[in-house]
């Protein structure tokens, strides 16, 4: 008789099935972690902490992508205001929130590129604590002037502006703002000398250049566009490597012959480090989807914003871009903030 092998044992055979479904029962329950916890997200309502006053160009584009998230993700999205030093409060608070996902942050270039060259101390590293969901919307800035300004191009202004240093006043948002930044590329690549004039926020700066009261300034197109068109103040030219939408008949820098220059907000979802990235994933599915419907194009378009949503990776090295970028021109500036 032939010696039976174990595996031809009705015994073995049991044991070798028992054995199976075992080892399948323990693959099937290391896997229902993940799979409970990605089908539980969101479990609450999400907060969207924008780092600016209501009414500022960030706050109108978060409120915008809440709306959408809220409807895809099945969750009230709510937005949270933090306004002050720079974006510093909002961005702080945002990166000490649970890395649950139900925290995001609606963050720009100020915050990650300048305010970490800009502070000489924070109580957060913008560039550690938070980390990308991906890019959503930009904007380019515009140079106006007041219509009693002698000037209606950028090279008559340079020439304005040779012919009296440091008589010109230019207006920003206040220090370490983009706009004061775009300013001083401005005259780092035109070589000339123009009077800084800082303000608390964009709208005050605007409205004494339409005063009268100073004579230039770069402004974000959505703030300065409905000035534009009633001929309150003059466009020269916008900031952005391609002509901006809102402003079509305003050439760029550029094309005005100042080399080198490019300077476009962009704002983008973020949210604190340590966040799992299948949430970090299906937070920007429901963000690019949420770009894509009719609603949020028509509101971000009628704001002068151009839509540029994308993958975490693309709003990180948008980051990187600008670090390279504005670094020269906050150290030539000066500039330093407490």
């Amino acid at each position: 008789m032939p010696i039976q092998s174990l595996n031809d044992s009705p015994r073995a055979s049991q044991h070798l099935i028992q054995r199976r479904s075992l080892l399948l029962a323990a693959a099937a329950a290391a896997a229902m972690p993940s799979v409970g916890l990605a089908q539980t997200f969101p479990a609450r309502p999400l907060t969207l902490i924008v780092p600016f006053p209501a009414g500022a160009a960030t706050d109108i584009g978060a409120r915008a992508i809440a709306l959408e998230l809220g409807k895809l993700l099945g969750q009230t999205v709510v937005v949270e205001n933090r306004g002050g030093a720079g974006g510093n409060i909002g961005g702080e608070a945002a990166a000490r929130a649970a890395p649950d996902g139900h925290t995001m942050f609606m963050s720009t270039n100020n915050i990650h590129a300048m305010n970490p060259l800009l502070y000489a101390k924070m109580s957060f590293d913008p560039n550690r604590d938070l980390v990308p969901v991906g890019p959503l919307l930009s904007t380019q800035l515009v140079l106006v002037t007041h219509p009693s300004v002698k000037a209606n191009s950028v090279q008559e202004l340079i020439a304005l502006a040779k012919a009296s240093p440091g008589r010109l006043t230019m207006a920003s948002a206040g220090s370490g703002t983009i706009n004061h930044l775009a300013g001083e590329m401005f005259k780092m690549r035109t070589g000339t000398d123009l009077l800084h004039v800082p303000y608390k926020g964009g709208a005050p700066a605007l409205n004494d250049l339409v005063g009268g009261q100073v004579q230039t300034m770069i402004s974000s197109v959505p703030l300065a566009a409905q000035q534009i068109k009633a001929g309150m103040i003059r466009p020269l030219a916008t900031t952005g490597t391609k002509r901006a939408a809102a402003l079509p008949n305003v050439p760029t820098m550029l094309e005005s012959g100042v080399s080198d220059y490019e300077a476009v907000v962009w704002f983008g979802l973020m949210v604190p480090a340590g966040t799992r990235p299948e949430v970090i994933q299906q937070l920007n599915s429901a963000m690019v989807r949420g770009a894509a419907t009719a609603e949020f194009r028509e509101r971000a378009t009628a704001a002068g914003f151009e839509l540029i949503p994308g993958p975490a990776e693309q709003l990180a090295a948008m980051i990187r871009a600008d670090i390279y970028r504005w670094g020269p021109v906050i150290k030539a500036s000066g500039t330093k903030l407490e």
